[in-house]
């Protein structure tokens, strides 16, 4: 039987023999205190493990063992335990814990999964992509822009579990503000989750606005005055770095609005009107990142565009310049044939009539070039 399992039969017994097997649980690992992110007995990868009740921290029991019988035996109440980047082994004691399906736990170790919506019995598991922007003095072909993530979310009646991959996307600082708002954190593990959906939508809306700016630096350099000059790999690029963040924000789409309109036993009423508003939020990034994407396309085009314009003037320089320098060319090859009888060799201005000749044609061409634009 599963650890879970376990805890629930606790539960049922009789004081005495409640506690007999909550020992024999409890001795199975070491008593650390799991609130401090860098001591944990199932691993480092726990960053922080506390439970609410009422919307405010109770105190933690000698264990994570200890502290879920506890928050069970209330009857209210949830504990939300973070981990980083976790192995098999080092969630293998949480997924027994908590009866987590092995295709969401092996997701969760995994990562690199799209972000989706599913239900294992009373277990909900949510994936989300995170997004950060990448702050550079200039954008190259090589540029990183976007830099992205993972936060898996296991919600059930009396837990939250988050699983985070990836260098940004600490969920500290959103503890802390739900914590500082108790009306809502009591509403549940579902405000936990509505809190993580709606800073990684805000994530999408605040890059998006960011990789505007790059878009409207790569667009200002294209149409300036060398703008032919401009390095395609640079739109290429930031075109590679949208698709990440497109990647992340539209198939999000339908796992929020599910949580907006479908009923959902871990997700109370009154947190699906939030989810709403986490919808409408979305809906406008993917709009802008589908308008940036088109924006881009365009941009691509004109740009090269402006190279084929740019190769056609090239060209026509070249071939007025050949014009012009085939005029003497084409003189000095009839002067050159060596013939015996051709009156103009022993004439005395014969030289410098042709010079004037040569002159004068050159210049004609080259003037009648230059007002055409070829020159």
């Amino acid at each position: 039987m599963s650890m879970a399992g376990n805890l629930r039969r606790v539960t049922a017994l009789s004081a005495v023999g409640g506690l007999r097997k909550v020992a024999r649980l409890t001795r199975r690992r070491p008593r650390v205190d799991l609130s401090h992110h860098a001591r944990s007995p199932l691993g480092s990868a726990v960053v922080n493990c506390v439970a609410y009740q009422e919307g405010t921290r109770v105190p933690e029991g000698r264990d994570l063992v200890d502290t879920v019988e506890r928050i069970r035996k209330r009857d209210e109440g949830f504990v939300w335990l973070g981990l980083h980047e976790p192995t098999e082994q080092e969630f293998a004691g949480i997924a027994e814990l908590f009866d987590l399906h092995p295709l969401a736990v092996e997701d969760a170790v995994e990562a690199h999964q799209r972000p989706k919506l599913e239900w294992y019995g009373d277990t909900l598991f949510a994936v989300f992509k995170t997004v950060c922007y990448v702050e550079h003095t200039e954008l190259t072909a090589t540029s990183e822009v976007v830099d992205t993530g993972e936060i898996m979310v296991f919600v059930g009646s009396d837990f939250v579990i988050t699983v985070r991959h990836g260098r940004h996307g600490s969920l500290g600082p959103l503890r802390e503000e739900l914590e500082s708002d108790p009306a809502q954190l009591s509403k549940g593990p579902a405000a936990v989750l509505h809190a993580i959906a709606d800073h990684v939508v805000d994530d999408y809306v605040s890059v998006t606005d960011s990789v505007q700016a790059d878009i409207d630096q790569v667009e200002a350099d294209v149409f300036a005055e060398n703008g032919a000059r401009t390095d395609a790999g640079r739109i290429y690029q930031l075109k590679r770095e949208l698709l990440e963040l497109k990647r992340a924000a539209v198939p999000l789409a339908r796992p929020v609005q599910e949580l907006a309109t479908r009923p959902i036993r871990v997700v109370d009423p009154e947190i699906q009107a939030y989810f709403r508003d986490v919808s409408d939020h979305l809906l406008r990034a993917t709009e802008q990142i589908a308008a940036f994407d088109e924006l881009l396309n365009s941009i691509l085009q004109a740009h090269l565009a402006q190279v084929t314009v740019a190769q056609n003037e090239d060209m026509r320089k070249i071939t007025a310049w050949a014009a012009v320098i085939a005029v003497p060319t084409m003189v000095c090859g009839v002067y050159g044939m060596n013939f015996d009888n051709m009156p103009e060799l022993h004439w005395r201005f014969g030289y410098p009539i042709v010079i004037g000749v040569i002159s004068v044609a050159c210049l004609v061409l080259y003037r009648g070039f230059r007002r055409n634009g070829w020159l």
